[in-house]
């Protein structure tokens, strides 16, 4: 097995491991956890109050410290309610669009276990005339967990009203090898790529940060905290980005195409990248020959919206992995793709010392 495929595989078993675990906003324990192990004995580990975790890996000096961000979070459900014959109704945790949940697995994490379940909705035989064209509301649908009763739900499988509800989506290979599915890559690519990097990174001027933060999928809370204890002069955020190279998303330019390289973000409405970070960026992929493709997208928003603003500011860029299918059960992604990311990350490192930092407040 040759570098760069000892590398996929790495990367692959990674995307595995963070994909099929468990974690909506607000119980990123089981993600946390990965951090911890894979992470192990690379530096000195910190956290905040809200349960986000960072690892600093000291390279030649203790600054810059260059900031490698991404959310563990995912979107998902809390258990809003019991109905009396043993459903559950759900509240989502993040975004989600109600016609792409009937008839899907999910996993409620009860405190005795994890419990199996379906979304269900009423059957089209039951709708009346033009109904069967409206999209369900999160609000109008139920897991059924096989529960006889409410009194079944509270007692023999110990489900009450807070808990987590999950897709059961396991990771697999396409028919094509390099493109993997699996549930949450926004953004447990993002997490694969932190870990990645701090594990690869053998030079770098500065401390390197990785951080897992909690909470993104509800407006970027975790990272408000996290880059007050990683005090960085720089931050990469990396995520799972919407690709935009399926049927219907024509109208965002096709700035997201899987094995096209991993994605720059200049600009989302919730951030404007630095200039001079930007143009660094792509200069050492262009140096390197790393694919890339450039994105400036007229919605969403990530991490990068509350770290740039930190205190004086914090030269920021969102790297993502162009991921089909966010925020559904199963999304897609090219291993090329994760594999860019990557090389670009450990590329930059090695040049953001303290002389291309400071310059970076006058760029």
């Amino acid at each position: 097995m040759d570098a760069r495929e000892e590398r996929k595989s790495t990367a692959k078993e990674l995307l595995a491991c963070f994909s099929e675990a468990a974690g909506v906003p607000g119980h990123e324990g089981a993600v946390r956890q990965i951090f911890r192990e894979r992470l192990a004995g690379i530096g000195e580990i910190a956290g905040d109050r809200i349960g986000s975790i960072l690892v600093f890996k000291e390279g030649e000096g203790p600054e810059p410290r260059v900031l490698l961000d991404a959310h563990m979070d995912e979107v998902g459900f809390l258990v809003q309610s019991v109905t009396p014959e043993g459903f559950l109704r759900m509240v989502p945790v993040g975004g989600w669009w109600g016609h792409v949940l009937a008839a899907q697995r999910v996993r409620v994490l009860a405190r005795r276990g994890e419990i199996p379940g379906v979304v269900a909705s009423v059957p089209p035989h039951f709708l009346k005339e033009g109904e069967r064209k409206l999209v369900r509301g999160v609000d109008e649908l139920f897991v059924d967990v096989g529960a006889r009763n409410s009194e079944d739900i509270a007692g023999r499988l110990g489900i009450r009203p807070g808990d987590p509800i999950v897709p059961d989506s396991p990771f697999r290979e396409m028919a094509d090898p390099d493109l993997v599915t699996g549930k949450a890559f926004d953004d447990r690519a993002g997490c694969a790529l932190v870990v990645h990097s701090l594990l690869e990174a053998s030079e770098h001027p500065g401390t390197l940060v990785g951080a897992g933060s909690v909470q993104e999928e509800v407006g970027c809370r975790g990272a408000t905290t996290v880059v007050e204890v990683a005090a960085p002069q720089v931050a990469i955020v990396l995520e799972g980005t919407p690709a935009d190279d399926v049927p219907g998303a024509e109208s965002q330019g096709k700035q997201g195409c899987l094995g096209r390289g991993v994605q720059v973000r200049l600009y989302d409405p919730t951030m404007i990248a630095h200039r001079g970070l930007a143009d660094f960026v792509l200069s050492v992929a262009e140096e390197e020959g790393i694919p890339h493709q450039l994105a400036v997208r007229t919605s969403g928003g990530t991490n990068a919206s509350r770290i740039h603003l930190h205190r004086q500011g914090v030269p920021s860029i969102v790297l993502g992995v162009p991921v089909r299918y966010i925020h559904s059960h199963v999304s897609v992604l090219h291993m090329d793709d994760y594999l860019a990311a990557l090389e670009l990350v450990l590329a930059l490192v090695r040049r953001l010392d303290r002389r291309r930092v400071e310059s970076l407040a006058s760029d």
